[in-house]
């Protein structure tokens, strides 16, 4: 099997919104999740993303998931591939996409939208929302700020129930945090 490279968390978290929000215009527009299978890898167009999402698609170990507007489920705003690890979610990759990043994007919000989402996932597995990265070194200090994440050591991170319910309210109103 081939080996996977480990690949460290470099995404801007540019703002906390309450779903994503139109830069232009400042609407805010509700968001939907879709898990990516194999046979979605034509859904990705390979020139406007920086990593190879096709072959995280295809690792049995991963799950992959693209964010979209509701009812819109065509456009990917962003995608991120999420690990089971028993007693955590692990996050290997996130990235928006092409026309949300930079000084003209246009979407803000997709990159907390991501992470949030993955918090959730681990309130339904039971894991009380800890979710682990590995993060840049340039980037820990931007994330313990930004997503409430702590730096556990090295280039570990790991968002703790508390901050994991604060982006959840910040992203899904009205959630249970992972219970019925």
């Amino acid at each position: 099997m081939k080996k996977v490279k480990q690949t460290l968390v470099d995404i801007e978290i540019d703002k906390l919104t309450n779903s994503i929000e139109n830069t232009v215009s400042g609407d805010v527009f509700d968001t939907d999740f879709f898990q990516l299978f194999t046979a979605d890898g034509k859904q990705i167009v390979k020139a406007d993303w920086q990593f190879k999402w096709s072959e995280q698609i295809k690792l049995k170990d991963r799950e992959t998931y693209k964010l979209v507007i509701k009812d819109n489920p065509k456009i990917i705003q962003g995608l991120i591939s999420l690990s089971d690890q028993g007693d955590h979610i692990y996050m290997h990759l996130i990235e928006s996409a092409k026309f949300n990043k930079g000084k003209q994007k246009i979407y803000a919000g997709v990159p907390g939208n991501l992470v949030a989402f993955a918090c959730n996932k681990s309130f339904e597995k039971g894991y009380d929302g800890y979710l682990a990265f590995d993060a840049k070194t340039v980037l820990v200090k931007h994330y313990q700020e930004t997503l409430y994440a702590t730096h556990f050591k090295g280039t570990k991170m790991i968002i703790e129930t508390a901050a994991a319910k604060r982006l959840i309210d910040q992203y899904f109103k009205n959630n249970n945090h992972g219970t019925n």
